[in-house]
């Protein structure tokens, strides 16, 4: 007898998940944070945190939430990061409903607003934004 050759034809899944990519594990401390982040949007970044640092309460310090920077007191101030081609400074939608017209030069979404990289910081407009900030927590804090 001839042998008989068994041709299974092999399907291809559908269920497969895609290969995962290897992250890195999220930066336990701000200044493992900053060391990951490229020039020169580093040194954006230092002068961004320089700034909101100098508009905060004295008591507020430097935590990771939501794995970047951020500002607390009581509650969390104000969140920063950094990017490529970007600072991002995440100071809540209502001050920057509140700043609207300054901020019309800057791309900007909800809770997010985004100052481009080889562009000087607008810092007095970031403090003025970090102060209205504070203050909208304080406000909170006393009801």
């Amino acid at each position: 007898m001839p042998s008989q050759e068994l041709h299974v034809k092999k399907r291809k899944s559908t269920n497969r998940r895609p290969a995962k990519k290897k992250t890195r594990p999220a930066p336990k401390t701000v200044n493992q944070y900053l060391g990951r982040i490229p020039e020169p949007t580093r040194t954006m970044l230092d002068k961004m945190r320089a700034t909101i640092r100098s508009a905060v309460p004295k008591g507020s310090v430097e935590i990771i939430s939501y794995g970047i920077p951020a500002f607390k007191q009581e509650r969390i101030l104000v969140w920063y990061a950094g990017f490529s081609n970007h600072c991002s400074l995440f100071p809540t939608a209502v001050i920057i409903e509140k700043f609207t017209n300054e901020l019309k030069p800057f791309s900007k979404s909800k809770g997010t607003i985004r100052f481009p990289a080889g562009k000087p910081l607008p810092t007095s407009l970031v403090k003025k934004l970090v102060k209205a900030r504070v203050a909208q927590a304080e406000r909170k804090k006393s009801h």
